[in-house]
């Protein structure tokens, strides 16, 4: 324990002089999968995943708080067994909360990418993805609550074959009952060519029902420029129990490259720390900006389906 106050204390300040430590917390899940469907799933279908997340956590002398996150994953490490995830929060009283992505973490971009009710994966899952913005290693994430409003934050130094850091910002506003209004916006410098991104979305709550209409415009200095929309409703069957339906377009700016159309349908039942989950997609035009070139051609149509069941502990 005294290791790990003396890391803590010389990652955030030399002045704070003693943290009040938690024991480390530890909670893990597994699950098993089933993939198929006509698009272009090769050998064995079945597939598992599983992880462990260790947290340890404390309060400083000042109040603030400091927390450590890591996930120890065997699914994405090139040896079959690696840390993964890693993370270190400090919270700042009434000033919100500043995380230190090591690995695994999310820009702003990356988060609103799409933001419509599902049961389960979006319409798109298996498919090309809207544009992901600047998600990377070793990123500063900041997130605010204000009266009805959360502001986010994330930024990563120039690195690579960039000379500009990149930027993003985002809020989510949730001062009308039931409705809930989103937007972000961010520069994406991870190359030599930025990406300008602008993300909007609404989701409207009645009852049990959740609708939802989202718009994504990414900008490219080339010509990468992608445009996304999307639209989607879930359904709480019950408290166990949820349906959903999601449709969504990538248009593409390169020359002879059709839009990818995507359709999905998604439900999960869960039995206490067991949920059963699974999506059925149809994908017109499955394929990535540009792809029109050799090797790289785009299916007409594939139909996709998975299903799910996953352990909670």
């Amino acid at each position: 324990m005294n290791n790990m106050k003396k890391i803590g204390l010389t990652a955030l300040a030399a002045s704070l002089v003693s943290v009040s430590a938690n024991a480390v917390d530890i909670s893990g899940g597994a699950s098993l999968s089933y993939n198929g469907g006509n698009g272009g799933q090769t050998g064995n279908p079945w597939s598992m995943n599983d992880g462990l997340t260790f947290t340890w956590g404390g309060e400083l002398d000042n109040g603030m708080t400091v927390d450590m996150n890591f996930l120890l994953d065997s699914g994405d490490s090139a040896v079959g067994a690696g840390i993964d995830n890693r993370s270190l929060a400090l919270g700042l009283n009434n000033g919100g909360t500043l995380t230190f992505w090591g690995d695994g973490g999310s820009g702003v971009v990356g988060s609103f990418d799409d933001k419509m009710p599902t049961a389960y994966e979006e319409s798109w899952y298996t498919a090309d993805s809207p544009n992901q913005g600047h998600s990377t290693n070793n990123m500063f994430y900041y997130t605010h609550a204000v009266d009805a409003a959360t502001v986010h934050a994330s930024f990563t130094p120039a690195s690579g074959g960039s000379d500009a850091s990149s930027l993003e910002l985002g809020a989510v506003v949730t001062a009308v009952e039931n409705l809930e209004i989103g937007f972000a916006i961010g520069e994406d410098n991870a190359s030599s060519t930025a990406v300008d991104n602008t993300i909007m979305y609404a989701k409207y709550t009645m009852g049990g029902a959740t609708i939802g209409v989202q718009m994504n415009e990414a900008d490219s200095a080339t010509t990468g420029d992608e445009d996304f929309t999307a639209a989607g409703i879930s359904y709480a069957v019950s408290e166990d129990m949820s349906v959903s339906v999601g449709k969504s377009k990538i248009n593409y700016e390169a020359v002879g490259t059709k839009a990818q159309e995507a359709t999905g349908f998604s439900a999960s039942y869960t039995m206490g720390s067991m949920t059963l989950a699974g999506t059925l997609n149809k994908i017109k035009n499955e394929g990535t900006a540009g792809s029109t070139g050799a090797g790289n051609s785009k299916t007409d149509s594939s139909d996709t389906f998975e299903l799910n069941l996953s352990f909670a502990f």
